[in-house]
């Protein structure tokens, strides 16, 4: 029932449409304007105002003929981790990537366009169903700020499917880890660093002492973290006064958590104090974990239509997150299904002809399996 042309058309125009974090507004209206062609009824929120970005998430309704069914979504997101300008698409033996010096965006235009595509095959196919929802937002790359901002709790939905990691199409994720940023600062002591260095306290001398001995990378088999920027000083001939640090730490365990946070500030005091120099920490806590009962109505149904198309329907953990954090935090049980982008943030990222299509023949199915489910059942 999927147009495969269609289908594989529209990723490859989705991918054609640049879409920054928070400068997706070229791709929304591409998008829309798709969804009008076609006739599918939508909705704009107001994201865009709220976390500061030029474009906002779109809500798209397929009305039900079945009236108990569950109420679900699908969902994908517009933007790419970098800019897609002068993105040129290649495919070699049906396997498509970037030509050009920038990534592809498979990374979420391979699970937009299948998310798409079912809801255009279920209509055509006439089939029964209910309220089936195609939820599409902006930020997701640089925090899931549009997803946060999305109030997914007014649609009244039983759960839902977040098309937004890499294979084995057919596989779930249903465990995920939390996740903390440490935004840290050193403040040293400037001084001429020819004249008087004695006088100053170097903060990236501070820093190289903190992070010499720190735990860091793989601490344990569902616990990482990572120092990912480090910013400071003004120049050569002065002894440097500041150092900024961005860090992050994630795990499935909480305490595991927050031992390895606690680790990380404590090496930053002990240096800091040992130095002369000050520090002070910024700690959020990026998203929450889920862990999604194997037993629930959305495992279900997502493991029968992926066993219906002879695939392996595993159920998978990540230490990645998705919009699938932020829905399930806000109460609608979603898991995340497999699609088949690989070497995702890299200028190397690819997915195959095959892989989308199987991708959207799996939506569709999930869909077709959630139409003959009773919500008074769930």
């Amino acid at each position: 029932m999927i147009n495969e042309g269609r289908l594989v058309q529209l990723f490859l125009d989705l991918c054609m449409v640049d879409a920054p974090s928070l400068g997706e507004r070229e791709s929304v209206e591409w998008t829309k304007n798709y969804l009008s062609q076609n006739g599918l009824e939508f909705v704009e929120d107001s994201a865009g105002a709220e976390i500061g970005g030029n474009a906002n998430n779109i809500i798209v309704k397929l009305p039900g003929t079945l009236q108990d069914a569950p109420r679900v979504y699908l969902s994908a997101h517009f933007d790419t981790v970098e800019p897609t300008e002068g993105l040129e698409i290649q495919e070699i033996d049906g396997v498509f990537s970037s030509k050009s010096d920038t990534i592809l965006g498979a990374d979420d235009k391979g699970g937009m366009a299948p998310a798409i595509e079912a809801l255009l095959s279920l209509r055509e196919s006439g089939e029964a169903h209910g309220d089936v929802y195609l939820l599409l937002s902006v930020a997701e790359e640089i925090g899931l700020k549009g997803a946060d901002a999305l109030k997914i709790e007014e649609l009244g939905l039983d759960f839902g499917f977040v098309l937004d990691t890499g294979p084995p199409v057919g596989s779930f994720v249903t465990r995920t880890a939390n996740h903390d940023k440490l935004d840290i600062f050193i403040k040293g002591i400037p001084a001429h660093a020819g004249k008087d260095p004695e006088k100053g306290v170097n903060a990236i001398q501070v820093v190289a002492d903190a992070v010499h001995g720190m735990k860091l990378g793989r601490i344990a088999d569902e616990t990482t973290a990572n120092i990912g920027v480090i910013q400071g000083g003004s120049g050569t001939n002065v002894v440097c006064s500041f150092v900024k640090l961005k860090a992050e730490a994630r795990s499935t365990d909480p305490n595991a958590l927050d031992e390895q946070i606690a680790h990380m500030k404590q090496r930053f005091e002990e240096s800091a104090k040992k130095w002369g120099a000050e520090v002070t920490f910024d700690h959020v806590r990026h998203y929450i974990s889920y862990n999604i009962d194997p037993a629930s109505p959305v495992v279900s149904a997502a493991q029968t239509a992926s066993r219906n198309l002879g695939l392996d329907p595993a159920l998978r953990t990540t230490l990645g997150g998705s919009d699938a954090n932020i829905y399930n935090a806000k109460g609608v049980p979603s898991v995340v299904v497999a699609t088949g982008m690989e070497k995702i943030h890299t200028h190397d990222e690819f997915i195959s002809r095959q892989e989308l299509i199987k991708t959207a023949e799996l939506s569709l199915e999930i869909l077709r399996v959630v139409a003959k489910m009773s919500r008074t059942a769930l």
